[in-house]
């Protein structure tokens, strides 16, 4: 089955993913290549020395399967290990190869980033191997690359250098990308705070709600409100990948339509370009036939039905915040006016909850307690209203990251309870 990307030409295909790492600092001006094989064996590839962060389509170098050279400029000097590894593995049709700080960091310390932080990096990255130190463009760093490639792996840390995926389309290498350096930050930040947990092989099998066992129903109309709800739902989505409080494979978003049906969004579809056709109603528990919602729509259903006042239930991934999950650390909001009042009291939500035990999960949540940092899982934030929803995440994690670079300069001192005490009476209603 065709893909959208099936009818993108390559040289706007590989513009566009560019343009995203370089937006989002997960490469420089100077660093850092991209490329796509054709069926018929031909590269499109990033060009040598031309600034990443004004790439043009014209731009973007065409090495034709016998070797000839089209194009305004010449191949990045990282071609040999393109080549090398496309030989290697004639099922990957994308390379992306950056120096993203978080894998760099790993990469100079010679260690791999475990993905066993959750169960969607564990999918998504596949097995990540390391190669040893070659002098970069050269035959034999690409017989290092490849000869790692060959061993299964779909992800490579390079020694003292920066970072290879691949997949079979570019869109997955990229996916493998991005969340590979999210893992890694989240692996530095939470080893700033305590000792990172990671998943052991039956918490990695524990059987999973999926989206897919809902059943489906037939539709036969859209009301103006639910477009409104689609639309407002598609800008809040993007504008969180915008602000890096999730990534294109991870994030689940859902807003209230009525006391018995929500929107929420799809599985498997890249989050920051996501559109309201690709959003799914869920009725009744239900699902409309011939969309599938996100693997948390049994978790947001049933917080739905246990709480009438929420309207917005989002999971998200934001680094810092995500650091407390995977080290069970607890997120004191007692820290500065906004993150108490906005945040209330943060809760922990043990794992597996979210697919074993939603009675459990669901009864966490209370006013007091709007929000749950799942272990091992990152966020879960509620709302009256997508916008409060969407606040409490950014709190969260301003918050989260604040307490983080407190551990840098000095202790942190929280507030005391008497200003706790004045925040609810005035802000909360509480003790009038």
């Amino acid at each position: 089955m065709l893909s959208a990307t099936s009818f993108v030409h390559p040289r706007d295909e590989i513009l566009a993913t560019i343009a995203r790492i370089y937006r989002y600092r997960m490469t420089t001006t100077s660093g850092g290549n991209i490329s796509i094989r054709e069926p018929n064996g031909d590269i499109w590839i990033t060009p040598a020395r031309v600034d990443k962060g004004s790439l043009r389509r014209e731009d973007i170098v065409l090495v034709r399967d016998d070797g000839t050279v089209e194009g305004l400029h010449r191949p990045s000097s990282e071609f040999p290990f393109h080549l090398a590894i496309y030989k290697a593995r004639p099922d990957l049709r994308g390379i992306v190869h950056a120096h993203p700080v978080a894998l760099v960091a790993f990469s100079m310390v010679h260690r791999v980033p475990d993905t066993r932080l959750f169960h969607q990096a564990r999918t998504v990255c596949g097995e990540v191997g390391f190669a040893k130190y070659e002098l970069p463009g050269s035959e034999a760093l690409g017989a290092s690359v490849a000869g790692i490639f060959t061993q299964g792996c779909e992800s490579v840390i390079l020694e003292n250098h920066g970072v290879v995926t691949g997949g079979v389309t570019l869109q997955e290498a990229f996916h493998r990308f991005e969340t590979l350096e999210f893992a890694g930050k989240t692996v530095i930040k939470g080893s700033m705070l305590g000792e990172v947990k990671y998943l052991d092989d039956e918490a990695l099998t524990k059987p999973v709600q999926r989206s897919g066992d809902m059943e489906t129903f037939e539709r036969f109309s859209v009301s103006s409100a639910e477009k409104e709800a689609r639309r407002e739902l598609c800008e809040f989505v993007q504008r969180a990948y915008r602000q890096r409080l999730i990534i294109s494979t991870q994030g689940s978003f859902s807003v209230r339509l009525d006391e018995s049906s929500f929107l929420m969004t799809p599985y498997r579809v890249d989050r920051a370009s996501l559109v309201p056709a690709d959003l799914v109603l869920v009725k009744d528990g239900k699902a409309e036939a011939g969309a599938l919602p996100s693997r948390a729509a049994h978790m947001h259903d049933a917080i739905y039905r246990k709480h009438p006042s929420v309207h917005a239930v989002i999971n998200a991934y934001p680094v810092n915040a995500t650091a407390f999950s995977v080290t069970g650390t607890r997120l004191d909001s007692h820290t500065i006016p906004e993150s108490y009042v906005v945040l209330r009291n943060v809760g922990q939500a043990r794992y597996g909850l979210q697919f074993a035990d939603l009675d459990e999960l669901t009864g966490l949540i209370t006013d007091m307690s709007p929000s749950l940092l799942l272990e091992n899982d990152g966020a879960l934030v509620t709302g009256a209203s997508l916008l409060e929803a969407f606040d409490r995440l950014e709190v969260m994690e301003s918050t989260a990251e604040a307490i983080i670079n407190s551990k840098a300069i000095g202790t942190l001192s929280k507030m005391p309870e008497e200003v706790i005490r004045d925040l609810d009476r005035v802000f909360l209603k509480r003790g009038m």
